[in-house]
């Protein structure tokens, strides 16, 4: 079973939000939208077939709902259809992810002509990561697959193989856009990757956990908590998708609030209950 966790720019228009719920069918197990990163990130699970066939569906009303013109929000983004990670849930499953990732980009090449960058392992066998496309795309780095400019209105996609991933965010009160970009590059390690975002009235760190062995929520949580200045303070946690089991259970259970978590959240119990 794989988990592929589609990062598409538009979290306002609740039509296009919900269609593109439905058009996921049984596969989708999560969503999660964000109207000040005008940014809608859906978690699909299943058996290959059934997933190929979800994300398809998923991509293509995408393609034919949303325009990178008209589209405003913090996050960056350089596609209607940003990312796409496939996520083997079965580590020695890997090599069939990557396969999955390399299957969607001729597909994203040959249906819609727009420019594919690869991320995660490479047939030269190096390893790229999705910050460093979206550090060198179109400069140092052209398109793996497809034209070598982004389309007008589709831009380009990084479709990518990687292990599970945590994105968690911290919701802060009292806090200048200055002193949380000061904060994220503090708690920034190999196992986080962090950004600060100006969200209304308050900021937010962006948080990707990208090792959950190395690290867990509460430990960043309680990192930022020691580096805020009165009256500076953690407003929420918010999880973006889903965790897996044993990384909720390397919590305390009376912190799993606090942390934006609950058994509902984990990878686990979404593939069991989540269509019943």
């Amino acid at each position: 079973m794989f988990e592929c966790v589609i990062n598409v720019s538009e979290g306002r228009d609740l039509d296009v939000i919900g269609e593109l719920c439905d058009v996921s069918g049984s596969s989708l197990k999560d969503m999660h939208s964000d109207e000040f990163h005008n940014r809608s990130v859906y978690t699909l699970i299943n058996d290959p077939v059934v997933l190929v066939d979800s994300v398809h569906a998923l991509i293509a009303t995408c393609y034919e709902r949303l325009d990178l013109r008209t589209h405003q929000g913090v996050h960056p983004r350089f596609g209607v259809v940003d990312v796409v990670p496939f996520v083997a849930l079965d580590a020695t499953e890997t090599d069939q992810a990557v396969m999955l990732r390399d299957d969607l980009a001729r597909w994203l090449v040959d249906k819609f002509e727009v420019p594919v960058f690869l991320y995660g392992p490479l047939s030269d066998n190096t390893t790229r990561s999705l910050p460093e496309v979206r550090k060198n795309a179109f400069v140092s780095l052209m398109p793996d697959m497809g034209p070598a400019t982004p389309s007008s209105g589709r831009g380009c996609v990084a479709v990518g193989a990687r292990p599970i991933l945590v994105a968690w965010n911290l919701w802060l009160d009292e806090v200048s856009l200055d002193d949380a970009q000061m904060i994220a590059k503090a708690i920034r390690q190999p196992a986080v990757r962090s950004l600060a975002f100006e969200v209304g009235e308050q900021v937010q760190v962006s948080c990707n956990i990208i090792d959950t062995d190395a690290i867990r929520p509460s430990q960043l949580y309680d990192q930022v908590t020691s580096l805020l200045n009165p009256p500076g303070r953690v407003d929420r946690a918010e999880l973006v998708g889903l965790v897996p089991t044993s990384l909720l259970e390397r919590e305390e259970p009376l912190r799993w609030t606090q942390l934006g978590l609950a058994r509902d959240t984990t990878i686990e119990t979404r593939i069991v209950n989540w269509n019943d």
